[in-house]
């Protein structure tokens, strides 16, 4: 066989070329967090939480908020090791879901608040937003509510303490201080639980995102 058969036929979780030590580390916990090793998983939520959160820092100022897009990150990430390939660094693809989640919830929070009654200035003078068509408007009230349904219906089936959790962080928009008195529980356990109800959340609602 030719070197460059020999390199063709390198599966895709070989190691990389000079990949450094934590990253070869990485790779090992990886692939004990696909086997199901939750102290694998908390490894390396524990090594990149901090680097993550100052990364996301740079993007979107609210601090609690950083903390629910890190959370939603590492979320995303074990959700879908199944396609990591070792080929890269996992810190690499990591901060590759953190970033494009980041954008989306900058994308989403910019469209949410733009108002219809206020002129857009172009540089013809000020312009207002024309409303849509009201059927459109119908439809999308309608895809909206049965959204809501569907979330709703995913909450409702958490386990007691992760729906009261994130009913108070989502519904009430109680920060993780405030739900941590409330719930006369640790600031870590709180977070902890929250990150586990997103994550079962996301599990449940995976397979019904083309309706969202």
């Amino acid at each position: 066989m030719s070197d460059s058969n020999a390199s063709n036929s390198q599966t895709s979780d070989s190691p990389r070329e000079n990949a450094s030590e934590s990253s070869l580390e990485d790779d090992v916990l990886v692939k004990k967090a696909k086997g199901g090793d939750e102290k694998a998983y908390k490894k390396l939520v524990d090594k990149y939480q901090r680097a993550l959160y100052f990364h996301i820092l740079k993007m979107v100022k609210d601090r609690e908020q950083v903390e629910d897009l890190v959370q939603e990150a590492f979320v995303k990430a074990f959700d879908n090791l199944n396609t990591y390939s070792t080929n890269y660094a996992f810190s690499t693809w990591l901060y590759r879901i953190a970033t494009n989640n980041t954008i989306d919830y900058l994308r989403k929070k910019k469209l949410n608040t733009l108002s219809i009654d206020k002129p857009m200035k172009t540089k013809d003078g000020e312009m207002e937003m024309q409303l849509p068509d009201e059927s459109a408007s119908t439809d999308r009230d309608i895809i909206k509510k049965q959204r809501k349904e569907i979330v709703q219906n995913a909450i409702d089936d958490l386990p007691k303490k992760y729906r009261k959790v994130i009913e108070l962080r989502h519904m009430e928009e109680k920060s993780y201080k405030e739900i941590s008195d409330i719930l006369d529980k640790p600031l870590g356990t709180v977070k902890a639980h929250i990150f586990r109800a997103r994550e079962l959340l996301y599990k449940a609602l995976k397979d019904k995102r083309h309706r969202f």
